[in-house]
């Protein structure tokens, strides 16, 4: 999560207390106004507390409304109330709560299943606070697998990783804590992804694992994860080095199994040694659950696993968070159990029309052109037509948050940072009639921008936010 700093400004601030916040008497019971940078001296009323924090809440904008985002903004009333009723129990204590953390291993199992495991019940898997908790877990197995196989060489050899500049801001982040070598494979051209055989000639005898993502957060489009495994097989033949695969699902690993069948990308494919996904995006679940499954315990090395005779019981686990609340993976497992397989198939493929068809609607206005259309994740992004000059995609996305909307617009990374887009993530909740406003905000705003005279987003870091 972000660093803050304490207090920024010099000086103090106390909250603005309106007198109706008071318990009863909005005289007698008026509470003193409360410090924000320090703890208040007395207590207040729980009402008063809470319609503080909920005014300031109100200027976070609505969550629905943020086509930046590809977490989960809507669930059943149902979920909420189970998430309610499991918000305090410790995910960790398993001796403790033996039937969350049997939920927890069916959701394992299911996983294991959907993406076709060998051996779906000697498959291994935890549940993590997200993804990129869960690709922290899987980077460091592939680097202890590797340390094993080089125990003459390590540390003096300096292992490396193998991926995208378009991958997730966690994989380098793992690489820069457990001291990786990050070798990213650039965009080129209209590729704005991993190219396998770019890939594979920059793998050697240091290379712990190639990261293959099914779902890049830029554009939406899968990385060939068959072809990819492909090269590398390719690559052993010649020089021996046995280089295993993690795919990065965490959007299409939820995605694909329900509308892309026939795309080959999981543990049917030998290479592949792990996978990750995110159970608050496309697994349709609140923030705070991602899944990472091994193929098999020889994927996983043991000594990574702890035991912890924890509240008298004997406890595996393998987390880089120890307590944290069982409510999500009992949400992902009610949404497994309330949607099945034909569930997941009609959300997802809900999803992708209203994608497709808000893809097609902003081409049909003639002021943009499309990288990605939302036929693989539901996202699609896209940038302004070549003779477009009077306005950019941070004026588009500036002017679009006066409505409301969350459009994000950002500049690519390496060979194509003269590429800037927008990208439009089409979830759950967010249905055809909400894309079909954002359209129309979207043509009533053209008129207006085409009579700029230049683009007029002066500082575009600031002028809209990527996140993925």
């Amino acid at each position: 999560m972000p660093l803050n700093d304490g207090i920024r400004r010099a000086g103090e601030r106390r909250l603005s207390v309106n007198p109706f916040y008071g318990a009863a008497n909005p005289l007698g019971d008026m509470a003193e106004a409360p410090p924000t940078h320090r703890l208040p001296d007395q207590p207040v009323a729980p009402a008063t507390a809470h319609q503080l924090v909920r005014d300031e809440l109100m200027l976070d904008g609505n969550a629905r409304l943020n086509l930046a985002t590809f977490v989960t903004t809507w669930m059943e009333p149902e979920a909420g109330l189970l998430m309610a009723e499991c918000r305090d129990k410790n995910m960790i204590d398993k001796d403790e709560y033996p039937r969350t953390a049997e939920l927890e291993r069916r959701c394992v199992a299911m996983l294991a299943d959907l993406w076709h495991a060998p051996d779906p019940a000697a498959a291994v898997g935890c549940s993590t606070t997200g993804s990129s908790e869960a690709c922290m877990l899987a980077g460091m197995a592939l680097k202890r697998r590797w340390t094993r196989r080089n125990t003459d060489r390590y540390p003096a050899a300096r292992p490396n990783l193998v991926m995208g500049v378009n991958v997730q801001v966690c994989w380098e982040k793992f690489c820069n804590f457990w001291e990786v070598e990050a070798r990213l494979v650039p965009m080129e051209g209209e590729r704005f992804h991993l190219d396998p055989q770019a890939a594979a000639e920059l793998c050697d005898e240091n290379t712990i694992g190639v990261v293959g993502i099914l779902g890049s957060t830029f554009d939406g489009s899968y990385e060939p994860i068959a072809e990819l495994c492909a090269a590398l097989d390719a690559l052993q033949e010649r020089t021996g080095f046995d280089i295993p695969v993690h795919v990065d699902g965490a959007s299409g690993a939820m995605v694909a199994p329900f509308l892309d069948e026939d795309v080959v990308w999981d543990f049917r494919l030998p290479r592949v040694a792990s996978i990750n996904t995110s159970g608050h995006k496309y697994g349709l679940v609140y923030p705070g659950v991602g899944w990472a499954l091994w193929r098999d315990a020889e994927a996983l090395p043991e000594e990574l696993v702890f035991r912890v005779n924890y509240l008298g019981g004997d406890m595996p686990t393998f987390a880089l968070n120890f307590s944290r609340p069982g409510a999500q993976v009992v949400a992902q497992y009610y949404t497994f159990l309330r949607l099945g397989r034909d569930g997941y198939r009609a959300v997802q493929q809900a999803a992708r029309d209203v994608a497709t068809g808000m893809a097609a609607r902003i081409e049909a206005l003639g002021d943009f052109r499309l990288l990605t259309r939302g036929d693989e994740l539901p996202v699609f992004a896209f940038t302004t037509a070549p003779d477009v000059t009077s306005y950019d995609v941070f004026d588009v996305s500036r002017r679009l948050r006066e409505s409301g909307w969350l459009v994000p617009a950002y500049t690519f990374p390496p060979h194509r940072e003269d590429l800037s887009v927008l990208r439009v993530v089409c979830r759950n909740g967010f249905s055809a009639d909400l894309a079909e406003l954002l359209t129309q905000d979207l043509e009533r705003l053209l008129p207006e921008l085409r009579r700029q005279p230049r683009p007029l987003t002066r500082d575009k870091g600031a002028a809209t936010g990527f996140h993925h």
